[in-house]
């Protein structure tokens, strides 16, 4: 099933010249949004500031649980296993297929920033599933490995949430810090 999937979708490639270019600038370029968002986010009332900085975490822990994933855990890519439709850039063939880390990174973003923002997170949400969808399109990732990254990123933005006691001494210094730092500087 999975593998079917996957073919039904990767088939698509090579075949829409539109289609092919905009799966991969959503591919390669959709962090950057992700990064404008934290950015404008970052310039903006402490709240924001707040939301920018419990993403970070989010998206922190994500990153390092799909570095301890891939430790323990090697999935062979489908253009390693079958013949594939394969967009650039091609991946290393030493990279496990599973977690997909632009999926897992992108979707605990959108779900840290839906906590606080509804519509700033479903929008981010809605291109967290156009980031995992073009990765398959793209012959880097199963099915499975997008669902599953997109639930480790969910569940990581979740337990980030839920244990935000522990984050908050860390939130709370940091937006302290940048105080101290702006009245620095407006007293020269």
């Amino acid at each position: 099933m999975n593998y079917r999937i996957f073919k039904m979708i990767n088939q698509l490639a090579g075949n829409y010249r539109i289609l092919d270019n905009l799966m991969i600038f959503i591919s390669k370029r959709a962090r950057f949004v992700y990064l404008i968002v934290l950015i404008v986010l970052w310039f903006r009332k402490d709240f924001y500031k707040k939301m920018a900085l419990f993403a970070s975490v989010s998206v922190s822990v994500t990153y390092l649980l799909s570095m301890v994933i891939k430790l323990f855990f090697f999935k062979p890519r489908p253009f390693l296993k079958h013949g594939v439709y394969l967009l650039p850039p091609v991946p290393s063939k030493k990279d496990s297929s599973f977690p997909s880390k632009h999926t897992a990174l992108a979707f605990a973003l959108a779900a840290s920033v839906l906590v606080y923002n509804r519509i700033l997170g479903w929008s981010l949400w809605l291109l967290s599933i156009l980031v995992g969808f073009s990765r398959i399109l793209m012959g880097q990732h199963y099915p499975s490995d997008i669902i599953g990254s997109a639930i480790l990123g969910n569940v990581s933005a979740f337990i980030v949430r839920q244990t935000e006691q522990y984050w908050k001494p860390f939130v709370t210094r940091t937006l302290l810090s940048i105080k101290r730092f702006r009245s620095s500087f407006r007293g020269l």
